[in-house]
């Protein structure tokens, strides 16, 4: 008997999602791609349950430019608690050290510049990071000790924004790979009284920002709205160099063939992209005065 087909449908673009509190991003996306009754579907950059804010989804063509999102600035608000260090550095976890003590705000704003910069950070035993092709939070809960080695990260900037007796909040602008749990219980270290990290949102992810995104319930409730918000493929590139092709030169590129650039107009030598009459045509690189596509984009100019 054959299997019945398919009925989802083709789907290309952006959907800037305000993830909330609870549910993972995996579910996120599965929620977005039954509303939209799409076919592929993807998220640029993971939020943990007990995090919310700015969740990127990725629709059909849109998907291939997920790598670019991903590698972009980061942006985080979370409240920091003092006094317990946990085995998961958030809330979720258990109590591995305990302190009496507890950090005043000039101690914590004095502490701030060891932090930023490129810096070395052991990532948290529980994170996604795979070990021998396994995640290292599968290997934590099954109870195996998890040792990550550090390795170096960029925290491009660290603020205090309030501090109380047990807690405080700081904001934090990072690069790839940037674990601010792992800032939390590393700055808990420093001060002498352990720390872990109680809540986290997300305000930024490479071209897409807080004020922007939508929130969950908000685009199920008029999914009409959803699908005239979304934003196209080229979102997720805005962050690159772009390059006008005719068409000549577009179909070019999308045979996977370099493209002569000419002009006082053509980019710099490095990652660009290409589009023709707005359409999105490939993402590349520029080298020599000529752009060389490396991914192409299937969709109609």
């Amino acid at each position: 008997m054959n299997a019945p087909r398919s009925t989802c449908v083709e789907v290309n673009g952006w959907v800037v999602l305000d993830k909330p509190v609870g549910l993972t991003s995996t579910q996120a996306v599965s929620r977005l791609k039954r509303l939209f009754n799409a076919k592929k579907a993807g998220h640029a950059g993971t939020l943990d349950p007990l995090a919310s804010g700015v969740l990127p989804i990725a629709f059909g063509e849109a998907t291939k430019t997920v790598p670019f999102v991903q590698d972009g600035e980061k942006a985080y608000r979370f409240t920091v608690r003092w006094g317990v260090e946990t085995d998961t550095d958030d809330a979720e976890g258990r109590a591995v050290a305990t302190s009496d003590a507890r950090p005043d705000p000039a101690a914590i704003a004095a502490l701030l510049p060891r932090f930023t910069g490129e810096i070395m950070q052991q990532p948290p035993a529980f994170s996604a990071i795979k070990i021998n092709g396994e995640r290292a939070y599968d290997l934590a809960r099954d109870g195996e000790t998890v040792e990550l080695k550090p390795r170096p990260v960029t925290v491009h900037a660290l603020r205090l924004v309030s501090a109380e007796r047990d807690e405080a909040v700081l904001e934090a602008e990072c690069g790839k790979g940037t674990y601010v749990r792992a800032i939390a219980r590393d700055l808990g270290r420093a001060l002498g009284c352990h720390a872990h990290v109680t809540a986290l949102r997300r305000t930024r992810v490479g071209p897409f920002f807080e004020e922007n995104s939508a929130p969950l319930e908000d685009l199920l409730e008029a999914p009409e709205l959803a699908h005239e918000d979304m934003l196209g493929v080229e979102a997720g590139l805005t962050e690159l160099p772009c390059i006008l092709l005719d068409r000549n030169m577009a179909a070019r590129a999308r045979r996977g063939q370099s493209v002569i650039l000419r002009g006082r107009d053509a980019p710099a030598e490095g990652a660009a992209y290409a589009v023709c009459s707005g359409v999105v045509i490939a993402s590349g690189v520029v080298e020599r005065g000529e752009f060389l596509p490396n991914r192409v984009f299937n969709l109609p100019f």
